[in-house]
C-alpha cells in the first residue's frame, strides 16, 4: 500500500492562472506559501517559506480562478506529482507539483462574503427537500 496526500494551509503567491485545455477543461495554476517559525542555535526566532506550485482541473479550477486572489489564505488537499520537461534551450526539467482535488478558503471576514456567495449558489437547488436555510441551530 501507498499514499501520496498533500494537506496545505498557505497564502497564495500570486492570482490564479487560468487556462483551458483544448478539450475544453479548466486548468489553473498558482504558487502556494506555506511558512514556520522556529529558534535557531542562538535562540533567535527564524522564518522559513516554502513555496509550492499548485495545479487545480476541472470545476474546482474554476472556481479558484474565480475567486482566489494573491495573498487569499487557503486550506487545500491533494497529490504530489512531478513532471519533466524540455526548456528552450533543450535542457531536460524537472518539477515537483501539488495536484489539489479539495481547497477551503479561509482568511478575513470581508473575504468570506465572496466564498457565501459562491456556496448560495449550490444551497438554492438542494435535491430532495427544500432550499437549505442559513438559520442558527438552536444550542
Amino acid at each position: 500500500m501507498s499514499i501520496n496526500k498533500v494537506i496545505l494551509v498557505g497564502n497564495l503567491g500570486k492570482d490564479p492562472e487560468v487556462r483551458q485545455t483544448s478539450n475544453g477543461v479548466a486548468m489553473v495554476t498558482f504558487t502556494l506559501a506555506t511558512s514556520e517559525k522556529f529558534k535557531d542555535k542562538a535562540g533567535e526566532m527564524q522564518e522559513r517559506t516554502e513555496w509550492h506550485n499548485i495545479v487545480v482541473w476541472g470545476p474546482l479550477a474554476e472556481t479558484c480562478g474565480k475567486y482566489l486572489h494573491k495573498g487569499k489564505q487557503i486550506y487545500c488537499e491533494g497529490r504530489i506529482q512531478s513532471r519533466s520537461y524540455d526548456d528552450r534551450d533543450g535542457n531536460k526539467r524537472y518539477v515537483s507539483e501539488i495536484v489539489i482535488n479539495s481547497m477551503q478558503m479561509l482568511g478575513k471576514r470581508s473575504d468570506e462574503v465572496i466564498s457565501s456567495q459562491a456556496c448560495s449558489l449550490e444551497k438554492e437547488n438542494v435535491p430532495g427537500g427544500e432550499p437549505f436555510t442559513d438559520d442558527p441551530v438552536p444550542f
